[in-house]
């Protein structure tokens, strides 16, 4: 079976794993991380006993990896001790490339090449010595059933990318033990080479291959809003699989020894099933071929199903306890536990004055640096998205998808990742969506009775405008239906669906008029409901020449917002000149909260 094993042009790619009875999960976890790409794997085991070590040692034997017993000293805790071992260890020594890994870690590489190799060859094209992979968060799918289905096949819901509970990392970096110590997070530089050179050659990328920053190079596990990547890499963490799954590991113990490990509060974390994520799937024909011809083995075979059939009797035997109904009830509860909800404290209280006084001469001075030198800009999504805030395409949200509906300005917001883009996505989560916006459309509607919001996306600024102004009458429309369905299912959740005063519409604008010569579209709206003020939510939906053609008789303002200078000068240079053509002319002052505003001037 040797050819089962990879090569790579960067020499040996080590992934080192601490393990302690994961025989039914174990040959799944070896074929994939085969199939991305390691040509080495290393696995510590302590106290199994359902077959790991057998597994491992036949593995071994056939060529496609390596066992070496984790011996704990007495009061000490098995993952450490497993890296101390690696430390020493002289396989782990000789590698090229190297990353520690969980058992419930499965690296997903979404880059082109689809292998460590070619994200590798890439990040050494940009001069780079490591690669900082951040995890997703992967919960249970609604599973309460053990299954035997591939770990990776189950399991495809994951939090969002924006959420900043679950951002460990873990590290893929060019090794050399003279210079590292282990990590299992990330490695850190030993100190007597701190106060030298090398630090300055120490080059990472995050997971979308950019830059990390320098401090990085010291300390920290987690990525920040700065460093976030998931382009080229994300490390999948299956932390609970079904509540049967995670009923047999509380009884097992853990490799960390943590008591409050299994309780429902860490259920609550961990269970998070907001975004479908299926980007892991690339690997499942690869790794499935490689897991059926390890079974063709007799000895792994054997093994597996054994591990597998005593896993099964172990868990029909606990079914038909108390405690796991009194478990299995709790951690249902606990799936219930809205994501704005979650509460996730640091292991260790960070403490600023300790860390001061570790710090190096080195990491000091980077630390003195001007922030603009030393930091980089947020990843996107911490503001609200330039430009359009929703997902592209047919948007379609029947079936059950159990959502949180958070409020945002005091207008309640469906927590949807079939709604929202990634990037206004964790501004619902947060209660910011299209903040500034919000904060400031009353003061544009001072003095107007009624307004058409062209591209209202789910009508969030009307049903704000609402709230704010007592006599405001709105005609919102937006050409796609699906986000108009939304917005009346927005608008009834908050109360506001039986009311003269809002319409919601999903005519196009551009329909040319009728046979007998009735206007329709845009021209309808602007005759039929005579508005006095237009917003041009997403202004894209009326472009300038349409515009021109409009009859804008009624109207006495317009308002078109902008999300970054950039777009502001753009619609300025766009708009500006036909609606002064039209009688407007722009208000100054007022594009300092976030929208272009032209009034009447005739």
């Amino acid at each position: 079976m040797h050819h089962l094993k990879p090569n790579s042009s960067h020499g040996t790619i080590m992934a080192v794993s601490m393990m302690k009875d994961e025989a039914p999960f174990l040959l799944e976890w070896f074929a994939h991380h085969l199939a991305v790409g390691f040509t080495d794997i290393l696995v510590y085991t302590n106290d199994c006993t359902d077959g790991t070590v057998e597994m491992l040692m036949r593995l071994e034997e056939l060529g496609l990896g390596h066992h070496r017993p984790n011996r704990v000293p007495e009061g000490g805790k098995p993952q450490p001790s497993a890296i101390k071992h690696a430390q020493a260890e002289p396989l782990v020594r000789a590698s090229d490339w190297m990353i520690l890994l969980d058992a419930d870690e499965f690296l997903a590489v979404k880059h082109p090449s689809g292998t460590v190799d070619g994200m590798i060859t890439d990040a050494v094209a940009r001069d780079a010595n490591g690669i900082v992979i951040t995890w997703r968060i992967f919960g249970s799918g609604g599973q309460v059933a053990w299954s035997r289905a591939p770990v990776t096949e189950q399991y495809l819901r994951a939090a969002p990318e924006l959420w900043n509970k679950g951002w460990g990392v873990k590290t893929l970096f060019k090794f050399d033990p003279t210079y590292w110590k282990l990590g299992i997070h990330r490695p850190s530089i030993k100190n007597r080479w701190l106060e030298t050179e090398f630090p300055e050659t120490v080059k990472w990328l995050n997971g979308s291959g950019d830059p990390m920053e320098d401090y990085f190079k010291f300390r920290g596990w987690r990525s920040i809003r700065r460093t976030l990547g998931y382009d080229w890499a994300q490390m999948n963490h299956y932390a609970v699989k079904s509540v049967d799954a995670y009923a047999v590991r509380k009884f097992r113990g853990n490799v960390n020894n943590k008591k409050d490990k299994y309780n429902a509060d860490y259920w609550a974390l961990q269970d998070r099933n907001e975004v479908e994520d299926k980007a892991i799937l690339r690997h499942a024909a690869m790794r499935q071929a490689i897991m059926d011809e390890l079974l063709t083995d007799p000895v792994l075979n054997r093994l597996h199903f054994a591990a597998l059939d005593a896993i099964e009797a172990k868990l029909a035997a606990y079914k038909a306890t108390d405690a796991y109904c009194q478990l299995r009830d709790a951690l249902i509860e606990a799936s219930n536990v809205p994501i704005t909800q979650v509460v996730a404290k640091p292991p260790v209280a960070r403490d600023p004055a300790k860390i001061a006084a570790l710090m190096s001469r080195v990491e000091r001075n980077v630390g003195n640096q001007p922030k603009t030198e030393r930091r980089q800009p947020n990843v996107a999504g911490w503001g609200d998205a330039a430009g359009d805030h929703y997902v592209q395409g047919a948007i379609e949200v029947s079936g059950d998808n159990t959502v949180d509906w958070v409020p945002n300005h005091e207008i309640a917001l469906p927590t949807d990742p079939r709604i929202f883009h990634p990037d206004s996505l964790n501004s619902v989560l947060t209660g910011r969506f299209d903040r500034r916006h919000a904060r400031n459309i009353g003061s544009y509607l001072v003095g107007m009775k009624r307004l058409l919001d062209i591209g209202t996306g789910v009508g969030f600024i009307p049903l704000k405008a609402l709230r704010e102004t007592d006599e405001l009458v709105v005609m919102a429309q937006d050409y796609r239906k699906g986000l108009i369905r939304i917005a009346k299912d927005i608008a009834a959740r908050n109360g506001m669906a039986s009311t003269a005063r809002l319409k919601l519409s999903d005519a196009d604008l551009f329909l040319p008029a009728d046979r007998d010569g009735a206007a329709s579209g845009l021209a309808a709206y602007l005759r039929d409901f005579k508005p006095d003020a237009l917003r041009l939510s997403h202004a894209p939906d009326l472009p300038p020449d349409a515009l021109a053609k409009a009859d804008l008789e009624s109207v006495r303002r317009v308002i078109i917002p902008f999300h970054d200078t950039a777009t502001e000068d753009r619609y300025r240079t766009d708009y500006a000149p036909i609606l002064k053509d039209n009688g407007f002319l722009e208000t100054e002052g007022r594009a300092s909260a976030g929208s272009l505003q032209f009034d009447k001037s005739i």
